[in-house]
């Protein structure tokens, strides 16, 4: 259905096309007549003009001088009539190539009408059997349904490219979140091995305190011996 409207539309532009093609040919035939008039009566003229040479040739016939030099006026008249005569020649020539041009066309855009004239009844079996007015309301629906099939082609076209970046952004996300949790961990377990490696010198200087403890005492024990040791020789 669709290639049968897009058909009908054709066929409306080729119908303008055969119209403005038979204005052409009709003004090419009138132009290619009027020409052919021209030429006629500039023959005519040509013809009229050499009667009245020769008949002006005969009455000054007086010199010799004279009459050569007519003579070469006359000649020199007809080499510029029949130089344009020629371009008139050529001018009708290629008139009517043109015009037979045009024709070849005319009967091949004819032919495309004819062609596409059954599309234009099947259009109109179409509307008689459908809510459309006329050809040109289906027309205009077709193309409004052929405009948002492409809408909708459109959006859906956004729609995966924002979902596609989407997902780019949420592996990123998880790239990132990963890189993050593995750095925090790294730095859970450097600062695990800095409290152990805190635990045990505490240890080891607890026991150092503890001996240093130990020591003390027992000096002092032994200051106090020596302090009754002297205190009793005193006495």
């Amino acid at each position: 259905e669709e290639d049968s409207t897009h058909s009908f539309i054709c066929l409306l532009k080729k119908m303008k096309e055969v119209r403005l093609m038979e204005k052409v040919v009709q003004e090419k035939e009138e132009a290619f007549m009027e020409r052919m008039a021209t030429i006629a009566g500039q023959w005519r003229e040509l013809h009229a003009r050499r009667a009245q040479l020769k008949a002006h040739v005969a009455r000054s016939g007086s010199t010799v001088k004279e009459n050569e030099r007519l003579r070469i006026q006359a000649l020199e008249k007809a080499k510029e009539e029949k130089e344009q005569n020629t371009k008139k020649e050529s001018e009708l020539l290629r008139a009517r190539r043109e015009l037979e041009a045009l024709r070849k066309q005319h009967e091949k855009l004819s032919k495309k009408l004819l062609k596409y004239s059954l599309f234009k009844r099947y259009l109109e079996d179409v509307v008689q059997n459908s809510q459309f007015r006329d050809i040109e309301d289906l027309i205009a629906f077709y193309k409004a349904l052929v405009k948002t099939r492409k809408d909708l082609a459109q959006s859906q076209w956004w729609h995966q490219e924002l979902t596609e970046q989407a997902k780019v952004l949420l592996q990123q996300h998880r790239a990132e979140e990963e890189a993050e949790i593995l750095q925090c961990k790294d730095e859970l377990l450097q600062l695990k091995e800095s409290v152990e490696q805190a635990q045990r010198d505490i240890l080891q200087w607890e026991g150092r305190w503890a001996e240093l403890l130990d020591r003390a005492a027992r000096k002092t024990m032994e200051l106090k011996s020596l302090n009754m040791a002297i205190h009793s020789l005193y006495q």
